[in-house]
């Protein structure tokens, strides 16, 4: 870095992990928004309730709660979405 260049503030790093982390999970309902139940591929782990996507880096330790997350995708994508993120109607055919 050179001597002009300045780091980051926190408060900046903590602002751009809100908004790329806002970014995601827009993101991931939108790509829910695509997943047909007729079709879908869904798998499930053990992941943060709080995190499912692992987004958020320095999650306080009350949020870090580890549960069943469930995922979709459709055929061939590398998108898996959490069923928290898919409309509803395709998350109850999921869940059927």
């Amino acid at each position: 870095m050179s001597d002009d260049e300045t780091q980051p503030t926190e408060k900046a790093d903590a602002q751009t992990v809100t908004i790329r982390a806002e970014i995601w999970y827009a993101l991931m309902k939108i790509a829910g928004r695509q997943i047909d139940p007729e079709t879908a591929e869904v798998y499930w782990t053990y992941g943060l309730e709080a995190d499912p996507y692992g987004v958020h880096p320095d999650l306080p330790g009350e949020y870090q709660v580890v549960g069943r997350q469930y995922f979709a995708r459709s055929p061939g994508s590398d998108i898996w979405v959490n069923f928290g993120d898919l409309p509803e109607q395709t998350r109850d055919a999921l869940s059927a």
